[in-house]
């Protein structure tokens, strides 16, 4: 865990979507992690899930879910709470946490969001660019120059 004064400027984390998901949960029962910040290697596969829980803090139980899909990372970097997350150019929200249940095989990205979208509800599709970028969160969105 980071404290007050402890983070600097960084680049942004991005990658493309590999599969689109269509389903929502209440009673999904992941964990937020006590560590509010992960490094991701590029190549890496994570999934992408979304929250109304927008107040949940490490260590807590966050149950109502939207999957979003799985992402490959394509430039590495560090993910922390607060991070902006954009899909398409487009806002989905603010990382929240993380969720460890699948690890090693992928974390479980946790982005708070108004309500509970999924892939399928947002129109997402294979291929589109995936961004993380440094809280606070830019208005437009992120340079997708690679």
């Amino acid at each position: 865990m980071s404290g007050p004064g402890e983070d600097g400027a960084k680049r942004e984390v991005r990658g493309v979507l590999v599969k689109v998901l269509l389903h929502r949960r209440t009673d999904r029962g992941m964990t937020l992690e006590p560590c509010t910040s992960r490094c991701v290697r590029r190549g890496e596969l994570h999934e992408l899930v979304v929250t109304d829980q927008i107040g949940a803090v490490p260590g807590e139980r966050v149950d109502r879910v939207g999957f979003l899909g799985f992402a490959e990372l394509t430039r590495a970097g560090v993910v922390d709470r607060g991070d902006g997350c954009w899909i398409g150019g487009e806002r989905v929200g603010t990382v929240l946490g993380f969720d460890a249940c699948h690890f090693p095989n992928h974390y479980n990205i946790v982005v708070a969001a108004e309500g509970l979208p999924t892939g399928g509800s947002l129109g997402l599709r294979p291929e589109l660019q995936v961004v993380f970028t440094a809280a606070p969160s830019p208005v437009r969105p992120p340079d997708t120059a690679s």
